[in-house]
């Protein structure tokens, strides 16, 4: 019997990585209704407002956007509903002495499917100040022009 082994992202949150640091990593799985689940795979998930709330010792996913599945009819979901996170006590744990004591936040950072489950890439993130955005901009700049000048020094 073959194995399901597909990791393609189906979602990713770009801004994330213009305006935090992300320090560390961790997957969370995700508790989904009803058609959910066919709009993900059909890569009909947004990310980009997502933020990620810890109540009562679980985490919450809050403002992410999975479009209703065009054959769903009835079936069919909220949008836009908080949905709950698989992560085990000492992960939540971690996240929430993080967050506390030293002001990171929780954030999605991509969203994929993983042997056949919707999996949350999430990230502990430090807020990026305005001047450590723009010399962020100022290396992209100059990497592209690098680029551009080798690429056409051998055409």
């Amino acid at each position: 019997m073959a194995k399901k082994h597909d990791d393609k992202v189906l979602a990713q949150n770009k801004k994330a990585s213009h305006d935090y640091f992300i320090e560390d990593t961790m997957e969370a799985g995700i508790v989904l209704q009803g058609t959910e689940i066919k709009s993900i795979r059909n890569g009909r998930v947004q990310l980009k407002d997502a933020f990620i709330r810890i109540r009562n010792n679980e985490a919450w996913i809050s403002n992410m956007h999975i479009s209703p599945y065009e054959q769903g009819n009835r079936f069919n979901h909220d949008p836009l509903r908080v949905r709950k996170l698989l992560l085990h006590k000492k992960q939540i744990a971690e996240l929430i002495g993080k967050t506390k004591r030293d002001g990171f936040t929780v954030i999605p950072l991509k969203m994929y499917v993983k042997n056949g489950y919707a999996k949350v890439l999430i990230g502990l993130g430090k807020g990026k100040k305005d001047y450590d955005k723009r010399s962020d901009m100022k290396k992209k700049e100059a990497k592209r022009e690098i680029e551009r000048a080798f690429k056409a020094r051998n055409q």
